[in-house]
């Protein structure tokens, strides 16, 4: 479950993230089940909205790894890269590592005919220049490309405006990054996709240049980080905002839907321009009324959705093979592709296999990390006790 950044309890739980973590892997389920896979209509009829899902983890991760960051900096701390890139290294690396390892190992696990070359899966760079007609498989790997990204450059970008006693500022630099989203779509509209818009393979130029490049991606990111950036440095705006929790997620709710509407044709230009943003509007309003203390969804608890959650990015990583490899074993019993009977099956092995990649593979490396961590922490106060002996010592 999602613990609670900052909270005066380590037990204290965010309870409404993790029903919309729960949500994001279930719209990106079901959305990559409609449009990869054979599937029941009704699937398709529910899931066009499916691939906002992505966008909401992309608001999540803002919202959660920089309030983890903006703690620090509001208690005088020094970011440390070192510990920063120790916890996301053993909370990602090893389950997508396995990951890779079984889609270049075993090819009749490949849902599609073709993958990226290997080096662009190690050095989280897939995403730039994809083309999904030559490489499909495993091509839901390139928001995990965005968020690595972002991991990378936002400690780097807060070490630095902190040098520089600029974080006050950093508002700035969030507004021009908002902005520049706007302009490299409409520039990779007008220069890169609509020449191509009567093309038969138009889908793919709109995916590889406005879909995929983290340029164009930035905006789930950058409404998270704004979240938390208001309620650590803006507690007086934070305490008035929270105050109103069931109608911030009303307000979230009619934003989301005027972003259906308006992304009806997804690649159209007013979705690909202006969709984005306005989705991640919607997906922030919601994060910002489940983790107030007057929402609903902050007080009700579920053990459907907290287990889901915690297995969201194991079935994130896992499900398109299981899915493929399902169907294939599946179908050989007279069931058909197509049918709710096979969507449910599925389901259930997805959610199997994710529960193994949890308990087998993210669980003992968690543990590792912590005692990785605790040892370092041990180090550094050792040497910081030995350092005070020697002061000690030459007064």
């Amino acid at each position: 479950m999602t613990q609670l950044t900052g909270s005066s309890s380590p037990n204290f739980k965010l309870l409404g993230l993790d029903h919309l973590r729960a949500l994001a892997i279930s719209f990106v389920f079901i959305y990559h089940y409609g449009g990869m896979f054979a599937h029941p209509q009704w699937i398709h009829t529910i899931g066009t909205f499916g691939w906002t899902g992505v966008d909401l983890f992309f608001v999540l991760s803002g919202y959660l790894i920089s309030s983890q960051l903006f703690l620090k900096i509001a208690k005088g701390k020094a970011i440390s890269f070192r510990e920063f890139f120790l916890k996301r290294f053993f909370r990602i690396i090893p389950a997508y590592l396995v990951v890779v390892v079984l889609y270049f190992s075993f090819p009749f696990l490949r849902e599609k005919e073709a993958l990226a070359p290997l080096w662009k899966y190690l050095t989280f760079t897939q995403n730039l220049g994809l083309d999904a007609r030559y490489m499909g498989t495993f091509s839901h790997a390139w928001s995990l490309c965005i968020e690595e990204q972002f991991y990378l450059f936002l400690p780097l970008t807060l070490i630095l405006l902190a040098n520089f006693k600029a974080i006050k500022k950093g508002y700035i630099l969030l507004v021009l990054l908002f902005v520049a989203g706007f302009l490299a779509r409409l520039y990779s509209w007008n220069a890169l996709v609509s020449p191509f818009v009567n093309d038969d393979n138009f889908w793919a130029y709109w995916h590889k240049w406005i879909y995929y490049p983290t340029n164009c991606r930035l905006d789930g990111l950058l409404t998270g980080v704004s979240i938390a950036a208001i309620f650590q440095f803006k507690p007086q705006l934070k305490n008035t905002i929270i105050q109103y929790g069931n109608q911030l997620l009303g307000t979230g709710l009619l934003l989301l839907t005027g972003a259906y509407f308006l992304c009806i044709n997804q690649s159209s230009f007013n979705a690909s321009i202006f969709g984005f943003p306005l989705v991640s509007l919607g997906y922030g309003l919601l994060i910002v009324g489940a983790i107030s203390p007057t929402s609903f969804l902050y007080k009700f608890d579920s053990r459907v959705t907290g287990t889901i959650a915690s297995l969201s990015y194991a079935l994130y990583l896992t499900h398109k093979i299981i899915i493929h490899v399902t169907q294939e074993l599946v179908s050989k019993l007279n069931i058909s592709k197509d049918s709710t009977l096979m969507f449910l099956i599925c389901l259930a092995t997805c959610l199997l296999g994710a529960l193994l990649m949890n308990r087998l593979i993210e669980k003992p490396f968690l543990r590792l990390r912590d005692k990785v961590l605790s040892v370092t922490k041990s180090g550094r106060l050792e040497e910081l006790s030995k350092s005070g002996m020697e002061e000690y010592k030459l007064n």
